[in-house]
């Protein structure tokens, strides 16, 4: 009976699933060899006995990575994971780094990293499916085939705009307390005096209920790109996108006005995302590529008062854009925020030339 069951369709079926499953496992060892420089050839304890770093370590690095070793007698590791912890145990003892600060450090390469992965694959797998006329699932399986032959490429770019990226915040700090004379900060105080702000898109729900992925892709995309574009060329950092908003920030309140004024303008040569915009110039602690602290919550809440397509700040901001005679400011109704108190926000403007 049973080698009658296993013979008939069953029995063909689960023959062919079963090299199904072999195929797919071949390929995915293909890959994951081409992309990792190697094989996977070491064991947990062979990694401890070549680098000299305790298993508790070479643990907790990899679980900071956000890549957890689920099986340590598994040949897991390769040559170039050997080579990586024998630089980071280097590290640690140069630098003196106490266990808040590796985790700190690798925690951020393994965020950064991951999301940078991910936001590259999904570009390539919605270029094929636009270029090619692909569904999602078939797009996927053609950027499979073609992301090992880009993956040295990618690397080097991911080098270089990190050092420029290095380069471009030494500059700033150098330049912000550099000088025998710094600021002095009592301990109550945040210790970065900074324009943060937000725009949002507004009755975004509204705007994309019924859209499919690809035009929902597309509109948001279009927004973070223009938002991006804006932010930078004006001279602020784009510090995150939140859903249907970008938080940026400035290290003067005068560019920070003129990011907020050019996120709200209509764009001319694109279908209109309107946004409304908030800022305010205070303190934040800078921590994890975010920003936090009580003035980050008050230019989030002001932004949820602003009308579409136009900027609010408060009035100590405004106060200090009162001076300049290239924005024109106007007090609105007070307005009372739970958790803030009373705030008369103030709108920014372009001042009127005549022209």
């Amino acid at each position: 009976m049973t080698s009658d069951t296993t013979s008939g369709p069953t029995g063909a079926a689960s023959d062919a699933d079963r090299e199904e499953r072999a195929r797919v496992a071949d390929v995915a060892a293909r890959l994951d060899e081409e992309i990792l420089g190697g094989p996977r050839r070491y064991t947990l304890d062979e990694l401890v006995e070549g680098t000299g770093l305790s298993h508790e370590f070479i643990q907790s690095y990899w679980r900071w990575l956000g890549l957890p070793v689920t099986h340590p007698t598994d040949p897991w590791f390769t040559d170039a994971d050997m080579e990586a912890l024998r630089e980071i145990g280097d590290l640690v003892e140069d630098a003196r780094l106490d266990e808040r600060a590796q985790m700190t450090l690798i925690r951020a390469l393994g965020h950064t990293t991951d999301r940078l992965a991910l936001w590259q694959v999904e570009a390539f797998v919605e270029l094929v499916s636009r270029r090619d006329g692909l569904d999602d699932p078939h797009a996927r399986q053609a950027v499979l085939h073609q992301i090992p032959h880009l993956a040295d490429r990618l690397s080097h770019q991911l080098e270089h705009a990190w050092r420029r990226q290095l380069a471009a915040l030494t500059g700033r700090l150098a330049i912000e307390f550099g000088g025998e004379q710094g600021e002095t900060v009592s301990a109550d105080q945040l210790p970065l005096r900074r324009a943060v702000g937000f725009a949002d898109i507004v009755s975004f729900t509204k705007r994309t209920a019924g859209l499919g992925s690809q035009e929902l892709a597309e509109f948001v995309q279009r927004f973070e790109s223009r938002a991006r574009d804006v932010i930078v060329e004006a001279g602020g950092r784009v510090v995150k996108t939140i859903g249907d908003a970008v938080l940026f920030v400035a290290d003067d309140v005068t560019t920070g006005a003129e990011v907020a004024l050019g996120l709200a303008a209509p764009h001319a040569t694109e279908e209109e995302i309107p946004v409304r915009v908030g800022f305010v110039w205070g303190r934040v602690l800078s921590r994890f590529g975010d920003v936090f602290g009580p003035d980050v919550n008050l230019a989030s809440r002001i932004t949820e008062l602003a009308e579409p397509a136009t900027v609010l700040v408060d009035p100590p901001t405004a106060a200090l854009l009162a001076s300049s005679s290239r924005y024109a400011l106007t007090a609105q109704p007070p307005r009372e925020l739970q958790g803030i108190g009373t705030i008369t926000p103030v709108r920014l403007q372009r001042a009127y030339t005549g022209s």
